[in-house]
């Protein structure tokens, strides 16, 4: 073990580590860390509108439509956001003006839809008989802004800031005089590579009637089956995160840069199905992880903090009486370095197999409907059954599955445990001699 963790940190972890500064995907990493906040607020108007409790559920139901507001203009237009997030931090990657990268990105991710005349639909359901709806105008459909759009945003984000970043470069832009204030002349430095985008984008969606976020969502429908709802799409984030988090790498950043957007994309469709009435489809989105195995942080190490509390080495005892609190509210830091669990030939063991065993007994009971599904964003700071309970909008089999998990990663840290706690007695006893025959001498 101690020749494989050897290899991962020579070998494995330099390119892996490159990868997590890449500057576009650590763009996609900040710029849908940013839109979290707006998503969590969002999914709680879920809870209120579709309570746990039938009586609640029932008394809400007529008011449902209108608490969902919150949710349709937070989740349901997370792509939005994330657009101009990600542009933002793209451009200051390239030392560029953020403001203007994200704008620019927000502009080119809204070219990709095309807006739809209500007037004229509203028309047409007339001379069909339907009466009673308002005329509005144009409207742009929000099916393609939420998490749908995620792939879109991204796409739109490489494209505006590139382009921004290739023009500026090749001084193809607008300069102003000194004497005009930095607000204006930025706004007009940005004019040239504005007009090369949204040109560009009109003419391949419009003209070309090339539909930008069906084909790209075409592209990874098979890539979102197989991460929504096969056991490999539990499996392998699983194994390559602890795997990493191993060597010191924080897995959750490495990974979650490059596969979140499509957890994203399978949270919405959940949301969406649920705020419909409508069976959830998808089992692994990243709450999956997050409630069913991440159990006190990245390797289920609640069960591993538990059992430290009852260490018979002192060191261990007093590193688990100060990690205990934080594990509960998945935070597990203290023990990544205090323990330490990175680069631990022995606990690295369960470190990987604890969680990729609750993993695939959860995607099981998940599968075939023991526990609930994943349709709400917690904060992830919640403890795991208090967690598990409103991101599953109330599964109590949610709850329980939580609680076996825990016992269940106990079980596989038990050994190992006690193997290392061997190893932590014999250094403090050799410590103690040592110390008394420096006393005595």
């Amino acid at each position: 073990m101690e020749k494989f963790l050897k290899w991962i940190e020579e070998k494995f972890m330099p390119p892996m580590a490159k990868l997590a500064e890449q500057r576009h995907l650590r763009a996609i990493r900040d710029g849908i860390i940013s839109t979290l906040s707006l998503i969590i607020v969002g999914s709680f108007f879920l809870i209120i509108a579709f309570p746990p409790v039938k009586a609640w559920s029932d008394a809400v139901a007529p008011y449902a439509g209108k608490i969902l507001i919150p949710y349709r203009m937070t989740m349901g237009l997370m792509a939005l956001y994330a657009a101009y997030g990600m542009g933002y931090s793209l451009a200051k990657s390239y030392k560029l003006d953020g403001v203007t990268g994200g704008v620019l990105s927000l502009a080119a991710f809204l070219m990709m839809t095309i807006p739809v005349n209500v007037d004229a639909v509203l028309k047409e359901a007339a001379k069909a008989g339907i009466k009673g709806a308002e005329p509005i105008g144009w409207a742009l459909p929000m099916g393609n802004l939420g998490g749908a759009g995620m792939f879109a945003a991204i796409l739109a984000m490489i494209i505006a800031v590139e382009i921004l970043r290739f023009l500026k470069s090749h001084n193809v832009t607008l300069k102003m005089p000194e004497q005009v204030p930095e607000s204006v002349s930025r706004s007009f430095e940005a004019l040239i590579p504005a007009a090369v985008i949204i040109i560009l984008l009109w003419f391949v969606r419009v003209w070309l009637n090339f539909d930008i976020q069906k084909f790209l969502m075409n592209i990874f429908e098979p890539v979102k089956g197989v991460a929504g709802n096969s056991i490999w799409g539990v499996i392998v984030p699983i194994f390559l995160i602890t795997l990493l988090w191993s060597a010191g790498i924080h897995g959750a950043s490495v990974i979650g840069s490059i596969i979140r957007p499509i957890w994203l994309v399978l949270l919405e469709e959940n949301a969406s199905a649920l705020a419909a009435g409508k069976p959830m489809q998808n089992i692994a989105p990243e709450q999956f992880f997050q409630w069913y195995v991440w159990i006190g942080g990245a390797g289920a190490t609640l069960g591993l903090a538990i059992l430290l509390c009852f260490s018979k080495s002192e060191y261990l005892k007093k590193v688990g009486r100060f990690s205990i609190i934080p594990s509960i509210f998945n935070i597990n830091e203290p023990m990544m370095f205090g323990v330490p669990l990175v680069m631990n030939p022995i606990l690295a063991i369960p470190f990987i197999l604890a969680p990729l065993v609750i993993g695939i007994i959860s995607y099981i009971a998940t599968s075939i409907g023991l526990v609930g599904r994943f349709a709400i964003n917690a904060p992830w700071t919640l403890p795991a059954p208090i967690g598990a309970y409103f991101a599953t909008n109330g599964s109590i089999s949610g709850v329980i599955l939580v609680l076996i998990n825990i016992v269940i990663s106990i079980v596989i840290y038990y050994p190992f445990f006690k193997v290392y706690e061997k190893r932590m007695l014999e250094e403090e006893k050799t410590e103690v001699v040592a110390t008394k025959t420096g006393l005595n001498m």
